[in-house]
């Protein structure tokens, strides 16, 4: 078939688009809203704020959004708390990210201030401590070719070590006691750190 005697509908079709508010009755838009949101929550847990937002960008109106979602509450389906206790464990168990770093996520995806502090709560400073621990004793064995007598190259190393906890979310003090340790530890013979700011740390 010539271009000239093709159907320019079937070129470049139309392309599907959300109709109006006002075309859908109240009760249409609810059923909508709670379809997407099963949906949502069968591919993984979400917290009351993200349901919230994806649900706006379907453009289903607001207050029939929050009345699906206050229902949803309501039988357990969204439960913010259990979510952020879930997500700080996970993250902090198998990604290894220290509770500061866990309260700004949590915090981006709505979470409130109470249920952060609650999940956080789970994770004492002992684990933080472990995980640290459990992060730099890995980091090391590829830091084979490292001249643990050279302050320079050790110094390179421990700022590197800091940094990558410190991305993660842990504390200057207990970051730096970790790494200083877990160096002594590796290190063939005694060997003396030096202490640095906090701010000379490669956290980038």
């Amino acid at each position: 078939m010539s271009r000239h005697n093709q159907n320019p509908d079937t070129q470049n079709p139309e392309p599907q688009v959300e109709q109006p508010a006002e075309s859908k009755t109240p009760e249409e838009w609810a059923a909508r809203a709670k379809q997407f949101c099963l949906r949502w929550l069968g591919a993984r847990a979400h917290t009351r704020a993200e349901l919230a937002e994806k649900m706006r960008r379907k453009g289903i109106p607001e207050d029939i959004g929050e009345s699906v979602l206050d229902r949803l509450t309501k039988v357990h389906l969204i439960d913010d708390n259990d979510f952020a206790h879930t997500f700080a464990r996970s993250r902090h168990q198998y990604s290894g990210k220290g509770r500061a770093v866990l309260a700004q996520e949590l915090k981006r995806k709505g979470v409130g201030e109470n249920d952060v502090r609650d999940a956080l709560s789970t994770i004492s400073d002992e684990d933080e401590r472990n995980k640290a621990h459990e992060l730099v004793t890995k980091r090391l064995r590829s830091l084979t070719k490292v001249d643990w007598s050279d302050p320079n190259e050790r110094q390179r190393a421990v700022r590197k070590l800091v940094g990558m906890l410190a991305r993660r979310g842990y504390p200057p003090g207990l970051s730096y006691g970790i790494v200083a340790d877990a160096i002594r530890a590796e290190a063939p013979q005694p060997i003396e750190i030096d202490t640095f700011e906090p701010e000379s740390f490669d956290t980038e």
